[in-house]
């Protein structure tokens, strides 16, 4: 690391000692990120995506509690004959009894000394800095999310590179806690066959018959006639001459995270959307406010260091979180889509 370069990291670790009221000592060992910082942090983090300002992020001092609910336009109109008995009121708070426990997940990072010293010469170090930390750590967020589906004592980033087994995410906790809503052609070889002809076989002519087969077959009735329902598609459902970008103003250099694509077209009269990581062959349909991510607040804790053994700088930052989805009825996951057309 040039001088220059160690000039501007001290720095930028100064920096970070102000805002968190603690001394530069502090912040190369172990130190819990006060509670302003905190939200300021996390807020850029959001920020630094478009998926995550879409769904329902809950900040709660709490380790574990109750899920927040999704607020759906329940049915409390009555009438009550009053002669026999009282009028009774009805619960809209949408509590469901089930609860988010958030647990710890490691956020570390380091950036080479040859990379800071291209970056030093450059007036917005810090900035620069801080903002490719920001982005990972939501573009991690997001791949947890879709892909987790356990959670280990120690992770492994070589067997589960889409980070399985970090924490578990929306999509394993709908296929274990509400098969019933998981479309997987497990009766149909593991398939489901999409494509001309396949509807004599179990199967479904185009997308838009699946989608809309699912809305009226796996997801509540309460639920189906909602505007705000969404179907998520990966990547091999839909080519790419079917989206836009989102956020068109964006330079081409700027971070993946941002990168939601909205479709031009309905899917099954739904609005379609794809999301960085999300199961190629796959189709996630609920509003996006049903996917929650839990933060407890005042859990932020961080120390940086200058690392000359290993020639890097090293940043590790942790954070209780957990992954919800408030209404398992506002959901349905269809899996082990192939596009196919039956033979004659």
């Amino acid at each position: 690391m040039r001088n220059e370069t160690k000039q501007k990291f001290n720095a930028y670790v100064a920096r970070i000692a102000e805002l968190n009221g603690v001394t530069v000592d502090d912040v190369k060992e172990k130190f819990t990120v006060t509670p302003s910082v905190e939200q300021k942090l996390v807020e850029k983090v959001l920020l630094s995506s478009q998926f995550l300002q879409w769904i329902n992020v809950v900040r709660d001092p709490l380790m574990e509690a109750e899920l927040v609910g999704l607020e759906v336009a329940a049915a409390i109109a009555s009438t009550t004959d009053t002669n026999s008995k009282d009028r009774e009121t009805k619960d809209i708070s949408a509590m469901s009894g089930r609860r988010y426990k958030c647990e710890q997940v490691n956020f570390d990072t380091h950036i080479p000394w040859i990379k800071l010293d291209q970056w030093a010469k450059h007036p917005d170090f810090q900035q620069k800095l801080a903002s490719l930390t920001q982005r990972t750590i939501a573009l991690n967020l997001i791949m947890m999310g879709f892909n987790g589906t356990s959670r280990s004592e120690t992770s492994n980033l070589s067997s589960n590179p889409k980070l399985q087994d970090v924490k578990k995410g929306w999509l394993q906790q709908l296929r274990e806690d509400k098969p019933a809503h998981v479309m997987n052609g497990a009766s149909t070889g593991n398939k489901i066959k999409v494509g001309k002809g396949q509807s004599k076989d179990n199967g479904y002519e185009n997308i838009d018959a699946l989608v809309m087969d699912a809305v009226n077959t796996l997801i509540d009735e309460v639920y189906a006639d909602d505007t705000d329902l969404v179907v998520i598609c990966g990547r091999e459902i839909l080519n790419d001459k079917y989206f836009n970008m989102v956020n068109t103003d964006l330079k081409p250099s700027e971070d993946l995270a941002s990168q939601v694509i909205i479709s031009q077209k309905q899917i099954g009269g739904l609005k379609a959307i794809r999301v960085p990581f999300f199961p190629a062959k796959s189709i996630l349909i609920t509003r996006l406010d049903n996917l929650s991510l839990y933060i407890q607040e005042g859990s932020m804790r961080r120390f940086v260091i200058n690392n000359p053994r290993r020639n890097r700088i090293e940043d590790f930052l942790s954070q209780n979180i957990d992954y919800k989805i408030e209404e398992y009825g506002c959901a349905a996951l269809i899996e082990n889509i192939t596009f196919e057309d039956k033979e004659a």
